[in-house]
């Protein structure tokens, strides 16, 4: 996988499964990211560790997404308003949850339909957070409804 074309989104790894996190550029996916790892230091999440940030490596691989870093960006996440930081990072982790930030479509109540995507060929879960929505919230409700399906 290394030296695959990236992706622009970040991603968490949130117990078992990572949040992939995508949206246009000042959508929030470094913020949410941030938000992420810290529900987890305040005991909100059991735990998350960010695994990258702003480019990712997607592969499909036995019916999984499998997200890991570039490696020129391993560990770093960008903190609007104090720049680049080093984080502690996990080097890869399969994909349980996308989350769509600035979706043109955030339903109320979505479909089962508008609830999954397909990214490389493997259905995920999937979120759609409006613009001015909280994205944490969506999250730590799914997590609090979902957590042990993904």
């Amino acid at each position: 996988m290394a030296g695959s074309p990236t992706v622009h989104a970040s991603a968490v790894l949130v117990g078992a499964r990572a949040v992939l996190i995508r949206g246009p550029s000042g959508a929030g996916k470094s913020r949410l990211a941030l938000a992420l790892i810290e529900a987890a230091r305040s005991g909100l999440l059991p735990f998350a560790r960010l695994v990258a940030d702003d480019r990712v490596e997607l592969e499909a691989c036995h019916g999984r997404l499998v997200v890991r870093a570039p490696q020129t960006l391993a560990g770093l996440i960008e903190v609007r308003g104090v720049g680049i930081r080093r984080a502690p990072y996990e080097p890869v982790a399969l994909v349980g949850l996308v989350v769509d930030l600035s979706a043109a479509v955030a339903q109320r109540s979505p479909s089962a339909v508008s609830q999954s995507v397909t990214v490389g060929g493997v259905l995920i879960h999937r979120l759609a957070v409006a613009a001015r929505a909280d994205p944490l919230l969506a999250v730590l409700a799914f997590f609090g409804t979902a957590a042990s399906n993904i």
